[in-house]
């Protein structure tokens, strides 16, 4: 014991955060100077400092490995669609994919036909593009009859794309067939053996040994996977293994009316007899969404099992709120939080998607939510009302930078004025960029709501085209004046009137 006495060994205090190149050699060279005295030359391109660098560098790799599993081992953190998705699936929550938008067509032949013509499923309607077209599919064959003045008839088409595959299940337990096609359309498997049509569902837990059970997973690339059961819970499959299903979808899809004007192929009448035909959309196309982003997993999957049957704390009502498909926001206020209330009573203020006043029926939808579907207690008294708008009025003076379009960046600075106090984002996740006064805290954890004025000078000045801001005191007002707009708890900010002068000319932009 006593040869090792005299080594000096690092100091007690480590920085377990210095994890990089640069803090792992310079470690290690205070540690080699601490037992090799005469090693002092740590620049020179020698076989020991070939070795010192080459452990940091994998020290640093490690380290990046090690921080990369923690933070994708939580949901919170994840920035990974497969790993959220994994994580998901944990708390029994399914990522939505893409939703395919839907368009009626009207089909129509130059003059009355001497026989039927039919349009059968599937035949492709498409947008005029050549290279980027947006392409539809009939859902359902349809006929215009012999004679029919006028010639034409009225179809669904869809934004989606059939596939048919076939598999070879050889008996297995526990079979998965891997479609090819992306991104897949939940809920559009069909499924057929010789022992017939497989349904399908979330779950093998409550399936028997014959039920014809499947299962439908899809990746981070919207590719699904069909899994079958195992015999003891659901059903193996027997032979040809046939499954339709279809791919697209997607926001792209909602095209404007009269944008469908391509019909591809070529269509005779029942006597065999050359058709011409044409395809127009009277109404633009709708329906069409792109898939959940994680963001939107990562704050519903949590919510997912806050309110599984009842509505019973203050975030509940909120949380069943916002399960409706026509709700954005929603804020449930008591007693607890705002004294003019009686008690065991609540007000739950309700925003629709995209803003605006909720409609009187959406309202009574909500209040049946919380109090029927999602019952709450019997004795409390619940009040669906529209929300609480403050209405910011925006004025500054700008200045552009040299060769910008006033009409431009005036354009671009109102787009992004509307983007910071829109209600939600884009994904249909809420806007974390503003809230009812009552979700602004202090460091205390009291509500301290308010609109930054300095977020909307951000938001303004960097805007594209924009120089600077008028220096001036009330070169940037809210609502009048150059200072922050204070919110009551049951207030939700809104945008009101912008202006924006040039500051160069004086000028309205």
């Amino acid at each position: 014991m006593e040869a090792f006495a005299d080594v000096p060994l690092l100091p007690a205090s480590t920085d377990y955060t210095h994890r990089d190149f640069d803090a792992l050699r310079a470690r290690l060279m205070a540690l080699v100077k601490s037992v090799f005295l005469d090693w002092t030359d740590f620049d020179v391109a020698s076989f020991g400092n070939v070795l010192l660098e080459m452990h940091a560098f994998i020290g640093d790799v490690l380290g990046f490995y090690q921080d990369n599993l923690a933070r994708e081992s939580r949901l919170s953190t994840a920035t990974q669609r497969r790993n959220v998705i994994a994580l998901a699936r944990m708390l029994g929550y399914r990522l939505h994919g893409a939703q395919a938008a839907t368009a009626e067509v009207e089909l129509r032949v130059a003059q009355p036909p001497a026989a039927p013509v039919t349009f059968p499923a599937g035949i492709v309607v498409r947008t005029q593009e050549v290279t980027e077209a947006v392409r539809f599919q009939l859902l359902s064959s349809v006929t215009i009859p012999a004679g029919a003045n006028p010639p034409r008839v009225l179809a669904v088409a869809e934004h989606s794309k059939t596939h048919t595959q076939l598999f070879d299940s050889r008996g297995l337990a526990d079979f998965e067939a891997h479609l090819d096609f992306a991104p897949y359309l939940d809920g559009s498997a069909r499924v057929s053996t010789a022992q017939g049509a497989f349904i399908e569902v979330d779950t093998f837990l409550n399936s028997r040994a014959s039920d014809a059970h499947f299962l439908v997973s899809v990746d981070q690339g919207d590719r699904a996977t069909v899994r079958f059961g195992n015999g003891t819970s659901g059903l193996p499959p027997a032979g040809t293994v046939a499954v339709v299903y279809k791919t697209g979808g997607g926001a792209a899809g909602n095209v404007d009316a009269g944008r469908l004007v391509v019909l591809e192929g070529s269509f005779r009448d029942a006597h065999g007899h050359a058709v011409q035909v044409a395809v127009s959309n009277a109404a633009p196309a709708s329906g069409g969404a792109d898939r959940q982003t994680v963001a939107s997993a990562k704050l519903l999957a949590p919510e997912s099992l806050r309110a599984l049957t009842r509505t019973v704390s203050r975030e509940d009502f909120e949380i069943n709120a916002r399960r409706l498909p026509g709700v954005a926001r929603a804020l449930m206020l008591t007693s607890n939080e705002d004294a003019t209330i009686a008690e065991n009573a609540g007000i739950l203020y309700v925003v629709p998607k995209g803003g605006g006043v909720p409609t009187p029926a959406l309202k009574a939808q909500v209040l049946r939510q919380v109090t029927e579907v999602y019952p709450c207690t019997l004795t409390f008294q619940v009040s669906v009302q529209e929300p609480v708008y403050r209405r910011v009025d925006v004025s500054t003076r700008l200045f552009l930078r040299q060769g910008a379009s006033a009409q431009d960046v005036a354009m671009r600075v109102r787009q992004a004025l509307a983007a910071h106090f829109r209600v939600s984002e884009q994904d249909g996740t809420p806007n974390p960029r503003i809230d009812f006064g009552f979700n602004y805290r202090d460091a205390q954890g009291f509500p301290a709501g308010e609109v930054a004025w300095s977020d909307v000078f951000n938001v303004i000045r960097d805007a594209s085209g924009v120089r600077k801001l008028g220096d001036a005191r009330m070169d940037l007002t809210l609502n009048g004046l150059p200072a922050d707009v204070k919110l009551t708890v049951r207030e939700l900010p809104v945008l009101g009137s912008v202006t924006l002068q040039d500051g160069d000319t004086g000028g309205l932009l």
